[in-house]
């Protein structure tokens, strides 16, 4: 059951005021990366150590990169992880490599990333509404969050909501905070009930073969110094932020930009199943960029744009759609809708795609 109490911490506040300054045409030549999650094998039993087969025959996604993407370092420290579902959980596993492992936060929903942490978030429809963000340390120390928008549209995060069931365990391949040595890493292993991902979604679950979910992984890591025998943070210095799908910019809450999770009922190991790029992705990237245009145009004039040649959009081909997509706008909103140009669900209808001046994005 969802709990919502709405909070509006003070160190989030200033995401909340609108979109932030970026390289618009950059953000969106980014690519999300795919992959494919199979049926587990057998039981998993939730202990950090990755040992099932099933683990052990699920792929590793690529390697973890910068946040903003190829214009940034790539990660001085490796991280990976793995996807696997049954009809009850979907899993994920994390490999972080780490020779000093740090944490310190032990209370539940304390702000984990101000430590080295993992961090799963999870859009299971798409839209870039109420989706799931959860954080984890080196400790085991949780947070959960449901998000009923993202910062930049006014989106308030739910803290006090929590996943009921949820199983995750970390082992240390080394020691915890202990200067004096060199450790390997840490590994994360989760198990994410159906039930309790069903409640702020409108996608079956368990998912169907070849439904696919927005996911994304991010690893915070901070410069560290020694300070008498223990581990500190190097002052006014920013911490690393590693993802699977890169984003563009140094914001997690673009739900647009994360990856795709494809979930196949082969079972892991069987037999290899490509992935199928989703044909309204296509609708989805025109109207997101008219949406990052619309929010600059707002921002410098106050109004929103009632045309594409306002917004410096020209004319595409595109393989699905019906160019040009319509535009209506108020005083205070938008909205643009793009429709098929044949029936792609083959439902007898020809459908439309709109996204609204809060960027959610849904099928008409």
């Amino acid at each position: 059951m969802l709990h919502w109490a709405m909070l509006g911490a003070p160190l989030l506040a200033s995401a909340a005021e609108g979109q932030p300054r970026f390289d618009v045409e950059y953000v969106e030549s980014i690519e999300p990366r795919t992959y494919v999650a199979h049926r587990t094998a057998g039981a998993i039993d939730i202990d950090g150590n990755l040992d099932e087969p099933s683990w052990q025959r699920a792929d590793w996604t690529e390697p973890f990169v910068d946040i903003e993407g190829e214009r940034r370092p790539v990660p001085r420290l490796q991280t990976r992880a793995k996807m696997l579902w049954d009809d009850e959980y979907l899993y994920i596993a994390a490999d972080l490599e780490e020779p000093h492992v740090w944490a310190t936060l032990e209370l539940r929903d304390a702000t984990i990333y101000q430590e080295n942490d993992f961090e799963v978030f999870i859009d299971p429809d798409g839209d870039t509404h109420q989706y799931y963000e959860f954080e984890i340390n080196a400790l085991g120390t949780e947070w959960d969050l449901l998000m009923i928008k993202p910062y930049r549209d006014g989106g308030p995060y739910i803290s006090a909501w929590d996943i009921a069931g949820l199983q995750t365990a970390v082992r240390v391949w080394g020691s915890i905070n202990d200067p004096s040595d060199e450790d390997q890493g840490w590994s994360v292993e989760m198990a994410f009930p159906w039930d309790v991902l069903a409640e702020a979604t409108h996608k079956k679950v368990p998912p169907m073969d070849g439904d696919q979910w927005r996911i994304n992984f991010s690893r915070v890591q901070w410069a560290l110094a020694t300070d008498v025998g223990k581990y500190v943070k190097v002052e006014d210095h920013s911490p690393d932020n590693w993802v699977w799908s890169p984003q563009g910019l140094v914001n997690m809450h673009y739900p647009e930009k994360w990856g795709f999770v494809q979930f196949a009922t082969e079972v892991v190991g069987r037999q290899e199943v490509s992935f199928r790029p989703a044909a309204a992705e296509e609708a989805k990237r025109v109207l997101r960029g008219i949406y990052y245009r619309q929010k600059n145009f707002r921002r410098e004039r106050g109004y929103y744009a009632s045309s594409l040649d306002s917004l410096g959009m020209e004319a595409r081909v595109l393989q699905h759609f019906s160019w040009p997509p319509v535009i209506q706008v108020t005083d205070h909103q938008f909205e643009a809708q793009l429709e098929e140009a044949v029936d792609l669900d083959e439902d007898g209808q020809i459908n439309r795609w709109l996204i609204r001046a809060d960027s959610r994005t849904w099928r008409d």
